[in-house]
């Protein structure tokens, strides 16, 4: 069994961007620049800016905070990201989510200059996805397929099943399962909750990717044999952060599977160090 380490994974990109950033830093004349929105309290939020502002500092990027009051009207947010999308030293702009009760974080993200949407939110990086067009994919997704490029596990011709339909990991996934540059042409199935024979359906996955939610969800009889796990849940338990999968009951039978901590979570941040960098050099361009 193939334990997919992310934190190790993500630790070999950010020291790869290193070396990139230090040889534009001279050309460019300043370091990139990623401008981080936080609005509330929310603990897991502030955990997760955090680990980003880390990471930044890490890779060497200008980590600009913008922490704002729970209380904060529509209005400011929205101003915020205008002002930074003129900003020449912002490159990329992350809104962290969810935000409070009483705003609209889809009109914020759709504000966000597709440019300098790191996370792969706007609409229009959403279309490019979905077209096969360059633009920013959403970073989680993109962490398991660099996750899955970097241990040299192929999709193509696999079957893929999805367990979760959002916008964040499970359609864009779906998206990149089926046609990302040269590593995709898996056939995929995305099914949820409410997906009749679900147990059944997953138990055929060549690869498996639980993003649903709820701990422990995956039980090893719906695993196949030599199977890909990616393990996106993360969730808080009275015994700690879990994931979707019983990883205990599954490891000895699957041939590959990633950890929770230390799975996807890493490797979401280092791809958004990655758009970021790539937000850098179009800017410089």
């Amino acid at each position: 069994m193939i334990l997919l380490d992310g934190k190790a994974t993500a630790a070999a990109i950010r020291s790869e961007l290193k070396e990139t950033v230090a040889a534009k830093e001279t050309l460019y004349g300043r370091k990139p620049g990623l401008a981080v929105i936080l609005v509330g309290e929310d603990p897991a939020s502030q955990v997760y800016v955090r680990n980003k502002e880390r990471a930044c500092e890490n890779a060497g990027i200008e980590s600009l905070a913008y922490r704002l009051p729970a209380d904060v009207t529509q209005k400011d947010v929205e101003d915020l990201i205008r002002e930074l999308n003129t900003r020449d030293d912002v490159d990329g702009i992350l809104l962290q989510l969810p935000l409070p009760k009483g705003l609209d974080s889809q009109t914020c993200l759709d504000l966000i200059d597709p440019e300098k949407d790191v996370d792969g939110f706007h609409p229009v990086n959403v279309g490019r996805l979905a077209l096969g067009l360059p633009g920013y994919a959403p970073c989680t997704p993109a962490g398991v397929i660099e996750l899955l490029k970097r241990h040299e596990i192929t999709t193509s011709g696999k079957r893929a099943v999805i367990i979760g339909r959002s916008n964040i990991v499970g359609k864009p996934m779906a998206m990149m399962l089926w046609g990302y540059g040269d590593f995709a042409n898996a056939t995929v199935t995305v099914a949820h909750s409410r997906t009749p024979n679900l147990k059944e359906l997953c138990a055929e996955a060549d690869i498996l990717v639980a993003a649903i939610g709820r701990p422990h969800f995956v039980t090893a009889d719906m695993v196949k044999e030599g199977a890909v796990v990616i393990d996106v849940g993360i969730n808080r338990t009275d015994n700690g952060l879990a994931g979707d999968c019983d990883f205990d009951a599954i490891k000895d039978k699957v041939s590959a599977i990633t950890p929770v901590p230390g799975g996807v979570g890493p490797m979401t941040i280092a791809m958004l160090l990655v758009n970021t960098i790539q937000a850098y050099e179009r800017h410089n361009a």
